[in-house]
């Protein structure tokens, strides 16, 4: 029987508890999902914490506490070197001494949602069989309550963004990434072209994670924009009793494209205007860079892509919801693939 461990990547934050509390809360089965907390940073005070869960958890300790040799510009990234280590060492032991074929990544200051496990539970075979697929994350990048249908906490998506916090890989992945694994900066890694290879992420409307650390490595940067507001599903969808086919790729673009562009056509004036509601879901077409970037800046959408790629998109479309109505930011149908001169 399948086995998907839960990887909780800490360092010196006494919000790992939390975290911790809540996966153990949630969790289905010990012996399905036991728990591996991976520990870099040697905070005594933070290890102690770990300890007190007893045989509920692994503990496992990154050895190399040193400084990460940096080219000068680099010093003040020394963070981002050694979280990027620290990744490479613990999938290290997960896939190479414990041995196992899949694991779910969750960084120490994440809540999960009730059915976090529900919904890994239920991808997993897909990622499994669907080779156009290399990850299930539980966020959604543009997951923040007025731009989800929390009435439709069971909609899930394709994306070419990889969105991570909390995600699942198979060991397949691993055995391609770990040879090539970067010294830093490893989601934005990859997000380039030459590691995802045209392969996409399953993602959910409604987020199955929040993070609630504002101090951290990037300083809050997004934290007080973005990252505090996106909703945390608090309904279980019994997802492992859903037919989830719908997510393989061929049938995924029939119907997602074809919804997306038999959506009538609107001007942004429109949408903030709120007129037109009639329509139903609509349609907003950009033609290059700028004009994605000023769409998604006027309607509160993270506006940033990573090697061309729009945070949550598939294919270029971006959906979401904006006062209350379905919209497709979209290129147009023509679209020939992400350009990644655009960042």
């Amino acid at each position: 029987p399948w086995v998907l461990p839960v990887l909780v990547l800490a360092c010196d934050r006494s919000g790992v508890r939390r975290c911790l509390d809540r996966i153990l809360r949630y969790r289905p089965s010990a012996q399905r999902f036991p728990v591996i907390v991976s520990q870099d940073c040697g905070h005594a005070e933070t290890a102690r914490l770990i300890g007190a869960y007893g045989d509920a958890v692994s503990h496992i300790r990154q050895p190399d506490l040193a400084d990460v040799p940096v080219p000068p510009e680099h010093r003040k990234f020394q963070g981002y070197y050694k979280i990027a280590r620290h990744y490479r060492w613990a999938l290290g032991q997960i896939f190479r001494v414990f041995r196992y074929r899949a694991v779910i990544v969750v960084e120490d200051d994440l809540d999960v949602a009730p059915d976090f496990f529900e919904y890994f539970q239920a991808a997993f075979p897909l990622l499994r069989d669907d080779p156009t697929l290399w990850c299930v994350s539980a966020w959604n990048d543009n997951g923040k309550e007025q731009m989800v249908d929390v009435g439709r906490p069971d909609l899930l998506y394709r994306t070419d963004f990889f969105p991570g916090l909390g995600w699942l890989l198979l060991a397949e992945l691993w055995d391609e990434l770990e040879p090539k694994w970067p010294r830093a900066f490893w989601d934005d890694w990859m997000r380039q072209p030459e590691q995802r290879r045209d392969r996409a992420c399953v993602r959910p409307e409604i987020s199955r994670t929040a993070t609630f650390g504002r101090k951290g490595v990037s300083h809050g940067q997004f934290f007080d924009q973005y990252l505090k507001f996106i909703k945390l599903n608090d309904r279980f969808v019994p997802f492992t009793q859903l037919d989830l086919s719908y997510l393989r790729k061929e049938p995924y673009e029939r119907s997602f494209l074809a919804q997306v562009y038999a959506a009538p056509e609107v001007r942004v004036e429109e949408l903030q205007g709120n007129r037109r509601q009639h329509l139903g879901a609509v349609r907003l077409q950009y033609r290059g860079r700028d004009a994605f970037k000023a769409f998604a800046k006027a309607l509160g959408l993270m506006d940033d892509l990573k090697s061309g790629v729009p945070r949550a998109g598939y294919r270029g479309v971006v959906s979401f919801v904006y006062r209350g109505r379905r919209v497709y930011l979209a290129p147009p149908r023509d679209w020939a693939g992400y350009d990644p001169t655009w960042s």
